[in-house]
């Protein structure tokens, strides 16, 4: 929590100080009390003291004023809202070697289950694109609120061929400028961008990562895969058969393609991680954080104080003070 006006948070030394000269007056009052009689016979002229209850109502009272004190401090919070009409490409690699079993059943078929948990994570009123990427980016969705459409964008995503990630950024950035509403105004927008290696083809990634930053579209992407991940090709040179290739990924390039576009990089070897994943990113896209006034709930809260201290006073001893 924190305070638009800070500064009248000093008044609360009034409280320290009412407080000693209450209990000097209380003091006072038991003085004065012993002039009329001596202590042997205080019990015969006032045998019945309200004790604690005497300092119940100017404890609330106390109370209450300190609550005015911090609601005039204005106090707020941070919430974090969704962004009206905000889009989000999901970009997700296919190529050949996204058929790996080291993430289980495999990176595709894990890619595809935790990207379903993204696109029901995320608030209902954000849109969100699918891609896929191999040699060739192809949109299979352009953002929309809609989780069936996604749902079923998602389906179609199939390995094969190469990774050609600096087009599928480019062509991300194409589909998300495109302005939205009545005023044309270009959504606040990201990318999330799903590969396990590096670029084999097309236009230089950093470069347009680049770019994505100047059109202040943030990428953010995640790794996926072990280094011991393995697929099966065809033998080369019309041997037949098949051979074993390893397809680590390339954590180091997709952190570059971040930093150079302003977003994050996140990796992932198992499927409960890449799950884990996307549900941050989930939490956090399609969200600012704003504050939000508490002045009306502090205010109300020392209202309540008064009236409690007050209703305990005429209670008690027939008067509000």
């Amino acid at each position: 929590m924190s305070f638009g006006a800070p500064l009248v948070l000093a008044a609360l030394v009034l409280i320290p100080a009412l407080v000693v000269t209450y209990v000097r007056a209380q003091r006072d009052r038991r003085r004065a009390a012993t002039a009329f009689a001596s202590p042997a016979m205080l019990a015969s002229v006032a045998p019945r003291r309200p004790g604690w209850r005497r300092h119940a109502p100017m404890a609330a009272f106390a109370l209450a004023l300190a609550v005015l004190i911090v609601a005039a401090a204005k106090p707020q919070k941070t919430v974090a809202v969704p962004v009206e009409r905000a889009a989000i490409m999901l970009a997700t690699d296919v190529s050949g070697s996204m058929e790996a079993t080291d993430v289980k059943p495999s990176r595709l078929v894990a890619a595809r289950r935790a990207a379903r948990n993204f696109v029901h994570g995320v608030p209902v009123g954000v849109n969100v694109g699918v891609m896929a990427f191999n040699g060739r980016p192809r949109v299979l969705q352009s953002p929309t609120p809609e989780r069936a459409d996604i749902d079923d964008a998602l389906t179609r995503l199939t390995p094969s061929g190469g990774t050609a990630t600096g087009d599928a950024i480019t062509a991300a950035l194409k589909v998300l400028r495109q302005p939205t509403g009545l005023r044309k105004k270009i959504p606040p927008s990201a990318i999330v961008l799903l590969s396990d290696g590096a670029s084999t083809k097309g236009r230089n990634p950093i470069a347009a990562a680049q770019e994505a930053k100047r059109a202040k579209i943030p990428v953010y992407t995640v790794a996926l895969g072990t280094p011991g991940g393995t697929i099966k090709v065809p033998r080369t040179g019309g041997q037949g058969g098949t051979e074993v290739r390893h397809v680590p990924p390339d954590p180091t390039s997709l952190a570059q393609i971040a930093r150079a576009s302003g977003g994050q990089a996140f990796t992932a070897d198992n499927a409960s991680e890449l799950k884990r994943v996307y549900q941050k990113l989930g939490s956090q896209l399609g969200t600012e954080k704003r504050k939000r006034q508490l002045t009306s709930s502090f205010a109300g809260g020392a209202l309540v104080l008064l009236l409690v201290g007050a209703g305990m006073s005429l209670a008690w001893f027939g008067r509000l003070v």
